[in-house]
C-alpha cells in the first residue's frame, strides 16, 4: 500500500521500520520540527525523522504536506500533535495506541498504566477520530506488566505495535470490520515534575512504581535524589525518616521500608545507596520528602 507514516519518539521507529520493510511505499513521514533534545543546547531531528532520512524518504513537518499526497493509509504512532478533521476527512488513518483502550486514552498511557497498578496493558490498531483515541478496534494485543520499566514496556509495546499494524495492513477481513471500544474509558494526563516526586505518604508498592518510570527522585535537605533502584523490605519505619542498617539504606513510607539501592544525588554520579548515605552524612534523623 502506499502509506504515509506520522510520529516522532524513538518508540515509534519500529513501526516505520516494520511497514518499509514489508513492502509498503511509504510516500511521506511527518515527524514534529527540529528542536532541542536532551542536555546541551543543540537542535536535532526527531528520531522518526532521522530514521526516515536514513532510509532515503521524504520528510515533512507538518500535516499539511498530505494535501498534494495521495495515499491509502495514514499510520501515526506517537505523533504528538492533534490532527485537524480536514486531514482526516481526505486521508483515512490508523493509530498505534499503547493501551487496552478505553483504559488510557491521552498522552501517557504506557506510565498510568504503571502508576495505576495494571497487571497489564497492551496495544491497539484503532480508526483515527477526531475525538481522543476513541476510534474502533482493528486488533489488539496484551501483555503483563508486571516489574517492567516505562522504557522496557515502551519498547516491547513498540514493537507488538509494529507487528500488528503490518498485519492489520495484510488483512482486508480486519481493515473492513472494526469493533467498537468496550469498558470504562481513563484519561492518560500528561506526566508532570510532580508525577515522579515519591513522597513519605505513599505506601511502598507506589513508591516502586514510581521507579519503574525511571525518573523517581525524593528531596533530602532540600536537595534531589533520584531513585534508580528500589525495593521493599518487610521493615516498618517512620514515614518520612532515612534509615541505614547492615548495609541498607532506606525510606520510611506509609505502610514500611523502602530500600533504595541504587541513587543518583543532584549534580552527582550514580553509586549506590550505602555510598550515598556515608557521603551525606546523615545521623538517622534527617527527613526526606
Amino acid at each position: 500500500m502506499r502509506l504515509a507514516f506520522l510520529g516522532t519518539p524513538a518508540a515509534a521507529v519500529a513501526a516505520l521500520e516494520a511497514l518499509v520493510g514489508a513492502g509498503h511505499d511509504v510516500a511521506i513521514v511527518i515527524s514534529q520540527p527540529d528542536r532541542r533534545r536532551g542536555r546541551g543546547n543543540d537542535v536535532s531531528a526527531s528520531p522518526v525523522k532521522a530514521a526516515a532520512l536514513a532510509m532515503g524518504l521524504e520528510v515533512a513537518d507538518d500535516v499539511a504536506a498530505l494535501v498534494d499526497i495521495d495515499v491509502d493509509y495514514g499510520i501515526v504512532v506517537a505523533y504528538g500533535v492533534i490532527i485537524p478533521a480536514a486531514v482526516l476527512e481526505r486521508t483515512p488513518m490508523l493509530n498505534v495506541h499503547f493501551s487496552l483502550l478505553p483504559r488510557w486514552r491521552g498522552a501517557a498511557p504506557v506510565e498510568r498504566a504503571i502508576l495505576a497498578g495494571d497487571e497489564e496493558t497492551g496495544v491497539g490498531i484503532i480508526s483515527l477520530e477526531t475525538t481522543l483515541d476513541t476510534g474502533p478496534l482493528h486488533a489488539e494485543l496484551r501483555t503483563p506488566i508486571g516489574e517492567k520499566t516505562a522504557s522496557e514496556l515502551t519498547a516491547e509495546l513498540a514493537q507488538m505495535g509494529a507487528q500488528l499494524v503490518v498485519d492489520v495492513l495484510a488483512d482486508s477481513e480486519l481493515l473492513a470490520h472494526p469493533w467498537a471500544q468496550e469498558g470504562t474509558s481513563t484519561y492518560a494526563a500528561k506526566l508532570t515534575p510532580e508525577t515522579f516526586h515519591v513522597t513519605p505518604q505513599m505506601s511502598v508498592s507506589q513508591a516502586l512504581r514510581v521507579v519503574q518510570l525511571e525518573r523517581a527522585f525524593v528531596k533530602v535537605r532540600g536537595r534531589r535524589l533520584r531513585i534508580l533502584r528500589a525495593a521493599p523490605t518487610g521493615a516498618v519505619a517512620r514515614a518520612g525518616s532515612v534509615l541505614a542498617e547492615g548495609g541498607v539504606v532506606g525510606l520510611g513510607l506509609a505502610d514500611g521500608l523502602l530500600e533504595v539501592s541504587w541513587v543518583q544525588p543532584e549534580g552527582s554520579h550514580t553509586m549506590s545507596g550505602a555510598e550515598w548515605w556515608a557521603g551525606a552524612r546523615l545521623d538517622g534523623e534527617d527527613e526526606w520528602d
